[in-house]
């Protein structure tokens, strides 16, 4: 195996390979996702978490094509930013419960979905600096 292609491996048993690693992305956003609607449209959330391995696993993402895992990924993000911009101001408050954990304000649902998604595109990309999470 060339180098080019043993870098898209997961570097052990408990990692992921960057095609798993955006795959989680992609779970992340549709997790997030429900939980921003529903917060926003009926005034709070309480839901469970996931289990990310599982989920991975599940959807076989190191066997997907990079162009749609990308396409994917960015367009559940587009789908999610305007459900944002047109919440109304009040509902940032709306508490939210994800798998039995503290109450948590919609609007820390969202800042760390964005810190979380940030930590893992900073690792994807082999920035220098990777942003810090949780």
């Amino acid at each position: 195996m060339d180098a080019a292609r043993a870098c898209l491996r997961p570097k052990g048993p408990e990692s992921w390979s960057p095609k798993e690693e955006l795959g989680h992305l992609i779970d992340s956003a549709a997790n997030n996702h429900m939980r921003i609607v529903r917060a926003g449209l009926d005034g709070s959330f309480e839901g469970p978490g996931y289990a990310q391995g599982e989920w991975v696993k599940a959807h076989d993402y190191q066997d997907a094509a990079w162009e749609f895992l990308v396409t994917l990924w960015q367009g559940y993000n587009e789908l999610i930013a305007g459900v944002v911009h047109r919440l109304p101001r009040d509902r940032f408050s709306a508490p939210c419960r994800i798998g039995g954990g503290e109450l948590l304000g919609l609007d820390f649902v969202i800042e760390d979905y964005i810190k979380h998604m940030q930590h893992h595109l900073d690792h994807l990309l082999g920035r220098a600096t990777v942003t810090p999470y949780p």
